[in-house]
């Protein structure tokens, strides 16, 4: 691999991540984070921690699994995963495609897991809009293997920086060096409907030098799909559609970071992650005979299907669509005091926006974030059940057909006997 073309993008050396953590561990606020993520240990453990590590892999085993670990026992209600065995079939890296509902927590909850199972950790695709305003989180980040995603630039400049981070990744999955987390999006998703961007697709395509199975295959593409009961930033992602319906929604200085801050503290309840089944030959190959765009839609949808699938509604996500559609479809799936208590939450949650803000359509954006996902499952649902109809239907006309053309047979068969017998 041409280590200069990537300079750019590539997540540190080991080298280089010794350094930036060294620098990290001389902050003025590293003491206070050390004493909240380790109560239990000296106050200055996460200082000697950083300043003691050689490597990126003892940096993410023995300080990043234990924020993680310091997450999920402080912040979530259980956490549980799945179709881990989807992994171990794979000859080689892979990439996992991924919803995207929290800007830190969904790759890094991604790689406890690979950890957990004696995966190695994989590398992680981020917009640089999160290194941009803070050299201390480009340290963090760049020292977890991240790859930087060049955002705001123009279209030409799009155009160049997408070939480099297509090549990157090919190359690093088809080498073997590394698999890679990618989101199916640029950005999270705001109002919880999960669907995976062309244009991603596209730029995955455009550093394959084989046909459009072969570029493809060569990836060997995991959705993935992580669903939280209380969705991290709820409150921030609803205002800021609210906002977005009038105008260009502009983020305030360092607002990436309060996001990463607030999620990491905040409530999560129960949280699922689920491995997908990688797209398979004949998904890819089906898709190869659409015409270009539409390939790419194809594969589009495969994603979707697996990411909808293996999301996991909660509660929380059953209240709020019976909500938005005035309706107890789903009321077996919770209590009256389940729903007070979400309506207190979201009251909670509401009482931090600014006062000039519209509250009711606010609420309503709130709600839907958490319904729309069961939303999803149903349109999902009603498309393979008008697919398997269709496929039927098919299936019933062919037997209409032979059992037409095996009668018309039998009618000249019977002809033909009539008439030798008559002569």
């Amino acid at each position: 691999m041409a280590e200069s073309e990537f300079d750019n993008i590539s997540p540190y050396t080991d080298e280089e991540a010794v350094e930036a953590l060294g620098k990290v561990a001389n902050h003025p606020a590293i003491l206070a984070v050390s004493k909240y993520l380790f109560p239990d240990k000296p106050v200055t453990f996460l200082r000697s921690a950083l300043k003691s590590l050689h490597s990126i892999d003892e940096f993410q085993q023995v300080v990043m699994s234990k924020v993680i670990d310091w997450v999920l026992n402080n912040t979530a209600k259980n956490f549980s995963y799945d179709g881990i065995s989807n992994l171990q079939g794979i000859n080689g890296k892979f990439l996992t495609m991924s919803n995207h509902r929290d800007i830190i927590l969904d790759p890094a909850i991604t790689q406890y897991v690979l950890h957990q199972n004696g995966f190695p950790m994989s590398e992680i695709c981020v917009g640089d809009n999160l290194i941009s305003s803070s050299k201390t989180v480009e340290y963090l980040l760049r020292s977890n293997r991240m790859i930087k995603v060049i955002r705001g630039i123009s279209a030409r400049e799009l155009y160049l920086s997408s070939q480099v981070l297509s090549k990157y990744i090919r190359q690093t999955i088809t080498s073997g060096k590394s698999s890679v987390w990618i989101a199916q999006k640029q950005g999270r998703t705001k109002n919880g409907i999960d669907t995976t961007e062309q244009g991603l697709l596209k730029m995955l395509d455009m550093s394959g030098t084989g046909t459009f199975c072969e570029n493809f295959e060569a990836l060997n593409i995991i959705p993935l799909s992580i669903s939280y009961e209380y969705e991290p930033c709820d409150i921030k992602k609803a205002r800021e559609l609210f906002i977005s319906r009038t105008q260009k929604y502009v983020k305030g200085p360092k607002e990436d970071l309060h996001s990463i801050l607030m999620c990491i503290r905040q409530r999560k309840g129960n949280i699922h992650l689920n491995f997908g089944a990688p797209l398979t030959h004949e998904e890819i190959l089906e898709a190869s005979y659409c015409d270009k765009n539409d390939r790419y839609q194809a594969i589009r949808h495969a994603v979707d299907k697996r990411v909808i699938e293996g999301y996991r509604l909660w509660k929380t996500n059953y209240i709020a669509y019976d909500m938005m559609n005035q309706t107890n479809k789903y009321a077996e799936f919770y209590t009256p005091e389940d729903v007070q208590e979400f309506n207190e939450y979201t009251e909670h949650r509401l009482k931090s926006l600014e006062r000039s803000l519209d509250r009711e359509e606010i609420r309503k954006i709130f709600i839907s974030i958490y319904g729309n996902p069961v939303a999803e499952k149903e349109k999902l649902a009603a498309e393979q059940q008008a697919i398997q109809e269709a496929k039927q239907e098919k299936e019933n006309l062919k037997i209409l057909k032979n059992h037409l053309k095996n009668k018309e047979l039998n009618a000249n068969i019977n002809v033909e006997r009539k008439s030798k017998a008559l002569n």
